[in-house]
């Protein structure tokens, strides 16, 4: 299923380009063939993009291991694609403030594909993983051609849950806090390091979590 799901991401994100791509092959090759000598320069990102697809479905169930693309409960209740938006939105410019500027421009697009945080059943009691996936796409800010290909980006993590979540709420450490704060490492690894985040190993949680 994840395997179609990224074939779909490729060919949205082609989609989406008007003109054809500018390669930058360093950053997409695969780390085997990077010589260690060569220094990789972040893109100096002049903006963010962040599109929610209104295709990808929300969950309102209360259940361990609800069905959906989008579970979140940790905004009032109201428009969740807007709300996982600002989450991205908020997490990206953290990342892009942090990145040292002389790099290409580029205006990156980030296509969220699944947005899977806890229940109020799970965070009260087991935790599990926040299944958090979206793809990169980097573009050249004068003709809007892709630099480089798609990259689809998994950036699942561990969530806490029962007493654990109770002291981290009462710290001021919400799921929120903690979503933005691994989106923002995982998006300025994806943009410094050439071989990208790599996903963590979360054996049967994280396969839950892809249902």
């Amino acid at each position: 299923m994840s395997s179609i799901r990224n074939l779909m991401i490729i060919m949205l994100g082609l989609s989406l380009s008007a003109c054809g791509g500018l390669g930058i092959a360093t950053r997409n090759a695969p780390f085997e063939t990077i010589p260690e000598s060569v220094q990789i320069t972040a893109p100096d990102i002049l903006a963010v993009r962040v599109v929610v697809p209104e295709t990808l479905r929300v969950s309102k169930a209360n259940a361990y291991y609800p069905g959906g693309d989008i579970v979140w409960r940790g905004d009032p209740a109201g428009d969740r694609h807007a709300q996982v938006k600002a989450i991205f939105e908020t997490a990206a410019q953290q990342s892009v403030q942090k990145i040292t500027k002389g790099g290409q421009p580029a205006i990156m697009d980030i296509q969220v594909t699944r947005f899977h945080a806890l229940t109020e059943k799970a965070r009260n009691t087991v935790g599990g993983v926040h299944a958090l996936q979206f793809a990169i796409i980097l573009r050249d800010p004068e003709t809007l051609g892709m630099l480089g290909e798609p990259k689809h980006v998994q950036a699942d993590f561990r969530a806490l849950g029962g007493a654990g979540a109770a002291v981290a709420e009462r710290h001021g450490i919400t799921q929120k806090k903690r979503i933005i704060e691994h989106l923002a490492e995982v998006i300025e690894v994806e943009l410094t390091d050439p071989r990208g985040h790599e996903p963590a190993k979360l054996g049967l949680l994280g396969a839950l979590n892809q249902l």
